[in-house]
Parts: C-alpha cells; sequence; structure tokens
C-alpha cells in the first residue's frame, strides 16, 4: 500500500489562500448590501499564474475597462482545492478552475454552488510527469515503488493517477505525495520525491534536471483529457448575469488577442508572471487555446439547448475519479448538466 502524504505546506498554503481572500472581500456577498461599496458593484476573480487569457484580461483591465462602475479584486490562487475551499465559503464569484476539481466539486450530496460557463484552455505540453534524471527511469511504469509529487485534486492529478493505470500501476504502487508546486520544487531540490506531475513554470524548473515521461496531451489524447475551466457562482447568476456577459466578451477578446497579436499576448503575459518574453512565449506555445467559437461549439461548451462534448469529459473525469477512489461516487450526467451555464454564451463569442 502506498503511503498518501498530506503536505504541512498544503494546508498552510490553503489557509493563506482563504485568508488572503477574506482579507480581500470581508463582508462582500452578492446576496447582501455589502455587495455594493460607495454605489458600486464588486467582482471577486480568482486566477492562477499560469498562461492563459485570464493574465490577458487582468494585465490589459479589459474586464475594468467593460465595467467601469465595478470594484474588480483579482485573488491569486495556487491550485483548485483551495478555489473549491473558497466557493464554498462564498468568497469568489469568479475563478479558474480546472476540469478534476470541478467534477469533485460537483460531486456528493452538497455540491459546491458554482456552474462552468467558460474554457481557458485545454492542457497540452504545459503539464506533465517528470523524473529526476539521476534514477533512470525511462518509463512510467518504472516508476513503481517510487515516491512522486503532484498537488492532490488538480488536474495534474487526475492526469497523474490516468498515466498510473496506463503503465499497468495502481496508485498503491507507488507513494503519492500532495504538494503545491512551489512546494514540488523545494522537494525535488532536496531529493525528497523521484518524480512530480505539476504544471508551468515550475515544470519548466523540473525539466532542466529531469526526464519527462508523458503530458496532459498524450493522457488526453489517449482518451482522458483535462482543462482550465472558469466557474461563476450561482450567486453571482442569479444576481447580475450581465457582469457574466460582459466577462465573457472580455475572455473572448483575450483568445482573439493571443492569436491575433501574439507579442502582445506575450508581454502582457511576461509581465503577470514576471518573466521574460522568450520564456512567456515558451510557455504560451505549450497550451491548447481555443477561439471563442469553438469554446462555445458542439465540440466543447455548446449551447443552453445543446451541451457540447465537454459534458461527457466531465461525466467521465467524475467516474474515473470515482474509480480511483477519489470521491465517493461519481456524479450523474443530469447532475454534471446542471452544473453548467451557458445562457448567454452564443452571443458572448461573436
Amino acid at each position: 500500500m502506498s503511503r498518501v502524504t498530506q503536505s504541512p505546506s498544503r494546508r498552510l498554503l490553503l489557509a493563506g489562500a482563504l485568508a488572503a481572500v477574506s482579507a480581500a472581500v470581508t463582508g462582500c456577498s452578492l446576496g447582501s448590501e455589502a455587495a455594493t461599496s460607495g454605489g458600486s458593484k464588486r467582482l471577486r476573480i480568482g486566477y492562477f499564474a499560469f498562461p492563459s487569457g485570464d493574465l490577458i484580461v487582468k494585465n490589459k483591465k479589459l474586464l475594468e475597462k467593460a465595467l467601469p462602475d465595478y470594484e474588480i479584486t483579482w485573488i491569486r490562487f495556487d491550485s483548485g482545492a483551495s478555489v473549491n475551499q473558497a466557493f464554498i465559503g462564498k468568497s469568489l464569484d469568479i475563478a479558474a478552475l480546472g476540469s478534476s476539481p470541478f467534477a469533485r466539486g460537483v460531486s456528493g450530496s452538497s455540491p459546491i454552488p458554482y456552474k462552468v460557463a467558460w474554457i481557458l484552455d485545454v492542457a497540452g505540453e504545459n503539464e506533465a510527469l517528470v523524473v529526476r534524471k539521476d534514477t533512470r527511469i525511462s518509463d512510467v511504469a518504472g516508476l513503481k515503488g517510487r515516491t512522486i509529487g503532484t498537488p492532490f485534486a488538480s488536474t495534474s492529478h487526475y492526469s497523474l493517477l490516468a498515466a498510473l493505470e496506463t503503465a499497468g500501476l495502481k496508485a498503491s504502487d507507488v507513494e503519492l505525495v500532495d504538494l503545491q508546486p512551489q512546494a514540488v520544487l523545494a522537494a525535488w531540490q532536496r531529493g525528497d520525491i523521484d518524480a512530480a506531475y505539476v504544471w508551468l513554470p515550475t515544470l519548466d524548473e523540473l525539466r532542466a534536471t529531469g526526464t519527462q515521461l508523458t503530458s496532459s496531451k498524450e493522457v488526453g489524447g489517449a482518451g482522458k483529457p483535462t482543462l482550465d475551466l472558469a466557474v461563476v457562482s450561482d450567486d453571482l447568476i442569479a444576481e447580475d448575469p450581465q457582469a457574466i456577459d460582459a466577462w465573457r466578451k472580455a475572455e473572448a477578446e483575450a483568445l482573439r488577442l493571443l492569436a491575433s497579436d501574439p507579442d502582445g499576448s506575450v508581454k502582457s503575459v511576461a509581465a503577470e508572471l514576471g518573466i521574460s518574453a522568450a520564456d512567456a512565449g515558451a510557455q504560451l506555445r505549450q497550451g491548447v487555446f481555443l477561439t471563442p467559437e469553438q469554446v462555445a461549439s458542439a465540440d466543447w461548451l455548446g449551447t443552453d439547448d445543446s451541451p457540447g462534448k465537454l459534458l461527457g469529459y466531465v461525466t467521465d473525469t467524475g467516474r474515473f475519479l470515482a474509480g480511483q477512489k477519489q470521491i465517493d461516487a461519481a456524479p450523474s450526467g443530469d447532475v454534471v448538466r446542471k452544473a453548467f451555464y451557458l445562457k448567454g454564451l452564443s452571443d458572448a463569442v461573436k
């Protein structure tokens, strides 16, 4: 049996993230008078320091320009597990969230009160499994008995479990350690872990002294794709759907800029991540970004009348997580469908 280690650093990061959210938006709930301050409405947006259209929206202040009467707070998170906790605490209105933690969030008897409303990107080479070169391991099967770090309840965790299964290994055949990206890097440098499944920018630092065994692009191509989604709270849907429309249009503009103005997009991402333009460009090239029209197509989110293939992807993810004993029971297709907010999507991508 593997020993699944709960990292103290993860608990501290989670507590810190929730404390930061609380400090930023204390007393702010869309369902209360505190939703306004000096006559302006508030939007609390959770994001990741990860190359995507989200960083372009933030850097170019596209949402602030679209909603000048709103007080918009951007709150950085390290993983989807922290985002889920923040939504449970009603501390967020909109946030980036991986497809695996989303599937977790809508499972169980008390689903988290949010709905998926956008797709930020499809995981490609920007999430991967890397092993230390000194182990001389050349394939996933060779990880049997080894220690692997990954942020639990993340898309990387999901893809790691899928990669192990494909290689004929069970989770109990390895030692899984729950570590946030920066803690993964520290553990790697100390020699505490043999391998890690994680995302950019930490991933690139591991590649410098490691060997990549597989990536989320390969895992997805084998039938278990992962995505970075964006979810909106049920309160925001009920109280201010116009804000969701404006946010979607800003995200659509960012996706178009990624294609039409790659140099400007690189500069925005570099500024937000505090890295060079060359590094930002290299990281962006590892992701898979849809066009706004693709986001609303039958291949992905679909329409309110006809949800797209994402419905099946999330449902399948829930089944896999249940089979891996990561959640008690898989959410039904009907439950997942109710966790989609597609009203107004077609208009937002025009």
